[in-house]
């Protein structure tokens, strides 16, 4: 049978019309796992173009963070939306319930009822005490938590965060998994004397400072 040119092109056309229908029905009637991770893939990866890094500084000795301390106000001058938190200091009555804010800008928290606040023997031989220090600053871990997984900071500062690790008062594992999971579009720094290996792996810097 003899065909002309337009018979020709437009049996193509309406053939290829036919296989494209046909190639995207098949597939998402039998592919719908595939679609469904496809998806999940996507949305874990715009969250994780929103995260900063993890940066870690550690010291031999305590009290040798002021630098960071220093480049937090900064950044808050600057219009950054900074949460400093201070695990094993107090003294100053802050508190969850009481921060107390910089530049506009930088929300600054100390545990209620800290560690450094009392004679590390009296509190090793006082189980009330202990049992106090402990709910303080697990209470704010709990609030870090929840802001780690906001999206509101643009830079968020843990102090210390490793020596309440080392006390078993914040579990090791439970760092590991909210920084797994963070949102966050700026940094978040983690300071500290004893650092656990695993910690140490996550981060994409190290600074030790002598």
């Amino acid at each position: 049978m003899q065909c002309n040119k337009f018979q020709i092109i437009l049996h193509v056309e309406k053939l290829s019309k036919i296989m494209v229908i046909s190639s995207s029905n098949s597939y998402s009637k039998r592919n719908i796992d595939v679609v469904e991770i496809n998806t999940v893939r996507k949305i874990n990866l715009n969250k994780f173009t929103q995260n900063g890094q993890i940066q870690i500084y550690q010291s031999p000795y305590r009290g040798s963070y002021s630098s960071i301390i220093s480049d937090s106000l900064r950044n808050a001058a600057l219009g950054r939306k900074v949460l400093l938190v201070q695990f094993m200091k107090g003294g100053v009555q802050q508190g969850i319930a009481n921060p107390v804010n910089l530049c506009g800008n930088l929300t600054w928290i100390r545990s209620s009822h800290s560690f450094d606040e009392h004679n590390p023997e009296k509190i090793k031989d006082d189980k009330k005490l202990k049992q106090s220090i402990h709910e303080s600053t697990y209470e704010l871990w709990n609030f870090c938590k929840k802001e780690l997984l906001s999206g509101k900071r643009d830079q968020i500062i843990l102090d210390e965060i490793f020596l309440a690790i080392e006390m078993n008062i914040i579990n090791k594992d439970d760092l590991i998994s909210t920084l797994e999971n963070r949102f966050i579009s700026g940094d978040v720094i983690l300071t500290g004397t004893g650092i656990p290996k695993d910690l140490l792996l996550m981060a994409n810097q190290i600074t030790e400072l002598r």
